[in-house]
C-alpha cells in the first residue's frame, strides 16, 4: 500500500479513485494532482514507482491542504462562527442543520434518534355543575 500524505492509499485500485482516500482529496483534485505529476488516472496504485509515490506526495504538500491540516482548519472556522455569534453558529452549537434544511421532519442526521414525547391525554371534565 503506497503511503501518501500519511494515509496508506488501496492497492487494488486505480491511483485516481485510490486517491480519494486522503481527506480533501476529490475526483476532481486526484485529476489535477496526477495530471501535474504525469501519471495516468487507470495505472493501479501498487504498480507505481517510489518516485511516482514521491512525486504526487510533494504535489500534495505544495499545493494543497489535506487531512490533520485541513480538519483542523474546519474546526477553527466552525469554532470562529460560534464565537462571533453568527445564525450558522448557533445552528452548529444546537446541533441543528446549518444550511437551511427543514426541521419539522427528517434532519435526523443532525439531530440523533427520535426522543419520543409523551401525547396529551385527554382534558377531564372538572366542572360538574
Amino acid at each position: 500500500m503506497p503511503r501518501i500524505a500519511g494515509v496508506d492509499v488501496p492497492n487494488n485500485k486505480p491511483i485516481g479513485i485510490a486517491m480519494r482516500y486522503i481527506y480533501g482529496v476529490g475526483p476532481y483534485v486526484s485529476k489535477m494532482i496526477l495530471k501535474d505529476a504525469g501519471i495516468d488516472e487507470t495505472v493501479r496504485s501498487k504498480d507505481l514507482t517510489e518516485s511516482e509515490v514521491t512525486g504526487i506526495a510533494n504535489i500534495i504538500t505544495r499545493d494543497y491542504i489535506v487531512e490533520g491540516q485541513l480538519r483542523r482548519q474546519v474546526q477553527q472556522n466552525i469554532a470562529r462562527l460560534r464565537d462571533i455569534g453568527s445564525y450558522r453558529g448557533l445552528r452548529h452549537r444546537r446541533g441543528l442543520p446549518v444550511r437551511g434544511q427543514r426541521t419539522r421532519t427528517n434532519a435526523r442526521t443532525r439531530k440523533g434518534p427520535k426522543k419520543t414525547v409523551a401525547g396529551k391525554k385527554g382534558v377531564k371534565e372538572l366542572h360538574r355543575g
